[in-house]
């Protein structure tokens, strides 16, 4: 069975881990779980945002998605990789890296399927958060673009 994908929340997601990275410096998110309807992702953090955090988070994600900001992809060395980017993710043996930029706000390898501008993503509402055992878990889905 094919891997089905979601372009605007994976896009989300780069979002968001660039917001968490922004305001708490807390490294980008150690496990996600991507779909269509909803969304998580895993932060080690040190506790639950406060609900004036988590309004925060909510409003830079959709300032950066209400940007239009273009979305595109290139392929580096692995050496090149390995100054500015964590490569531990990458397959063994790989000699390339894919680079995903959302604008010149958030840039990181992936592989997966994007949107071409965040102007296709949609409203971003982080529907619950909760911190359990060192790990902070928000949850998210996405309005349809306007």
């Amino acid at each position: 069975m094919a891997k089905s994908y979601a372009p605007r929340m994976h896009s989300a997601e780069h979002i968001l881990n660039q917001v968490m990275v922004r305001k708490f410096d807390c490294g980008r998110c150690f496990s996600a779980h991507v779909n269509k309807k909803k969304s998580k992702c895993d932060y080690h953090f040190g506790r639950a945002l406060t609900d004036t955090e988590a309004k925060e988070v909510e409003a830079a994600v959709n300032e950066a998605i209400s940007s239009n900001l273009a979305v595109t992809t290139e392929v580096i060395s692995l050496e090149e990789a390995e100054r500015d980017f964590n490569i531990t993710r990458l397959p063994q043996g790989a000699e390339t890296v894919r680079i995903v930029r959302i604008g010149d706000y958030d840039t990181c390898p992936c592989i997966g399927e994007h949107v071409d501008n965040t102007a296709e993503i949609g409203t971003y509402r982080m529907v619950s958060q909760d911190f359990n055992d060192g790990v902070l878990r928000i949850r998210y889905k996405l309005g349809n673009p306007e």
